[in-house]
């Protein structure tokens, strides 16, 4: 057994190492992004709170009364913009949904505004409140609303999974969102917290550990989380995704599945591409 030593996590989770042609996806997502903002024409930088990087995009249905989507990048939660990511909207658009594409602040901030995790969890939750109050007036049904989010995004939907909606607003319903899809999503952080690379960042203490890992809350009362990683990611992320649907249980993780051939990269074009098994999985989940 490897010792697991700062070492042994870097290189469990240094995705750039992990993926020798990151930067061919990451200029891949870059250039069709671009596009897809060019000829869909979304709404940008819409604010949802007056906090840091509080905005999202919103790319509107075709009709009323679609079905939402709300997706939350990854980064690592301190690196990346959700313009970096709407390359995934018109496959979902295509199939009906109203998507809103959210941004949050990275950390670690600045001496005077620090960023920390449980700060991104609760603009995460300010964003879907936002979209609630508000999304109908962009054609979408805001009574089907559906949360997707890759690598740390992953983890973000599964805590809006957990979020006391009453707690955030009265005016909001208890099952405010109920179904998510995690994708190479990471619901332990005590893993982040030994992981030399990020850890700089993040400053993770032991008490954002327990505030803000899925993995160690009780299991939602209400919704699904379908967890899914890449087959040809790291032994950790293989993991995670078994750890989620261990601690909240099948009937709440009814999907943990490893994708065979896919990386933590490709895995989010996989998305994007009709005919593959995520991609089903995503029309399944904002269908229910």
């Amino acid at each position: 057994m490897p010792q697991k030593d700062g070492a042994w996590h870097d290189s469990m989770y240094n995705n750039r190492a992990l993926v020798p042609d990151f930067a061919d996806h990451l200029a891949h997502w870059t250039r069709t992004s671009k596009q897809a903002r060019e000829t869909h024409q979304p709404l940008l930088d819409v604010p949802y709170g007056d906090g840091l990087n509080e905005t999202l995009d919103i790319f509107p249905a075709a009709r009323a009364g679609a079905p939402v989507v709300i997706f939350i990048h990854g980064g690592y939660w301190r690196s990346l913009d959700k313009s970096d990511n709407s390359f995934v909207a018109p496959s979902l658009c295509d199939i009906g949904a109203c998507v809103v594409m959210v941004n949050y602040a990275l950390c670690p901030g600045t001496p005077e505004r620090p960023v920390t995790i449980p700060d991104i969890g609760m603009q995460m939750a300010r964003a879907a409140a936002w979209v609630w109050r508000h999304i109908e007036a962009h054609g979408g049904d805001p009574g089907n609303i559906t949360v997707i989010g890759h690598s740390a995004g992953g983890h973000l939907a599964a805590m809006l999974l957990g979020c006391d909606w009453k707690k955030l607003g009265r005016d909001l319903p208890a099952g405010l969102l109920t179904k998510a899809l995690a994708i190479s999503g990471v619901f332990d952080l005590e893993s982040m917290r030994k992981t030399p690379f990020l850890q700089g960042d993040l400053r993770l203490t032991s008490a954002q550990v327990r505030k803000a890992s899925p993995a160690k809350w009780q299991r939602p009362s209400k919704g699904v989380l379908y967890a899914v990683a890449g087959g040809e990611e790291s032994a950790e992320f293989l993991r995670h995704i078994r750890l989620i649907q261990q601690a909240w249980g099948p009937k709440t993780v009814p999907v943990c599945e490893a994708l065979p051939g896919l990386n933590h990269m490709s895995i989010v074009t996989d998305l994007t591409l009709p005919g593959t098994r995520l991609h089903a999985l995503a029309q399944q989940l904002i269908a229910a």
